[in-house]
């Protein structure tokens, strides 16, 4: 049996992955969590575990008004104790580091209209210091890796599930209260939670090494998983072509209104063929994923 050390105790990835594994896996994984918030966690003896996995970290920044000071606390934290703790399990002995790094350094979903599709030869090239301190950590922590010490970074789409927070919720709160919603053609994509936590357990019991991209088997339309969770929540809503001119007004208004529509209907996914690989986890398709979020 491997054991598990993650790196930043109660996040939303963490404990789901701790869950998957004790219904799943608890023959062959076992998983402890560590607090990051304090400096305790230096003193605590990693030589212990076969693997750390990190996943503490800031997310969901609003890039439009950060001070300097809230800047670095990012960079402080997503970069600075990413690549401190993996020195760390590298100098403990630890046999494998998996490192959360994100789509968000390939920059900004393109706008409203355009198209951006990502493959495993794409630069990633950061819009703000949300997507450079994730960029700075994921460089950073692969040139740690050498015989003895295997790095497993994943670069994965917006991750979404039952508690899940950021995006996802507020989209599924717009899809159960509104009665109208426009019919954007774009191309999003996501990783559900389980898919994910599968992907952890089986790079993990193999001792992977290298970039990884995980996600869904199918590509997200916005307006396609409107109408999923506004069905599965019994709400009648009207997905409309006729109100995408609202879509096109929103883009008009600079700044936070712009942004969030690009975000919500505009175009960022993976080549397919980077994100399979020599075993299964792609193993819950969209309905269900949708019916099991908002079970």
């Amino acid at each position: 049996m491997k054991k598990v050390l993650i790196t930043g105790a109660d996040s939303y990835i963490g404990c789901s992955f701790e869950k998957y594994v004790a219904e799943h896996y608890s023959e062959q994984l076992s998983v402890d969590t560590v607090d990051m918030i304090d400096g305790a966690w230096r003193g605590k003896d990693f030589s212990t575990y076969d693997i750390v996995y990190h996943v503490a970290g800031i997310a969901h920044a609003d890039v439009g008004k950060v001070d300097e000071a809230t800047k670095q606390k990012y960079y402080a934290i997503n970069t600075d104790l990413a690549v401190e703790t993996a020195c760390k399990a590298k100098a403990d002995g630890v046999k494998q580091f998996v490192f959360m790094s994100s789509a968000i350094i390939y920059g900004d979903s393109a706008p409203y209209g355009k198209s951006k599709r990502i493959t495993a030869e794409t630069e990633p090239k950061p819009a703000n210091f949300y997507g450079n301190s994730k960029w700075q950590a994921d460089k950073e922590v692969r040139a740690l890796a050498d015989d003895s010490f295997a790095v497993c970074v994943l670069r994965p789409p917006m991750i979404y599930g039952k508690g899940s927070k950021g995006n996802y919720p507020t989209l599924a709160k717009l899809a159960k209260e509104l009665p109208i919603f426009p019919d954007v053609q774009n191309e999003r994509s996501m990783l559900y939670i389980e898919n994910l936590c599968e992907f952890l357990a089986q790079v993990m019991i193999r001792g992977e090494k290298g970039i990884f991209w995980p996600q869904n088997s199918e590509y997200t339309r916005t307006s396609e998983m409107v109408k999923l969770i506004a069905s599965v929540s019994k709400h009648r809503i009207h997905v409309r072509k006729c109100w995408n001119w609202v879509v096109i007004v929103g883009r008009f208004i600079p700044g936070k209104t712009r942004r969030l529509v690009d975000k919500a209907f505009g175009n960022l996914s993976y080549d397919q063929s980077m994100s399979q690989y020599d075993f299964p986890y792609q193993l819950v398709d969209l309905r269900t994923s949708i019916e099991k979020s908002e079970e």
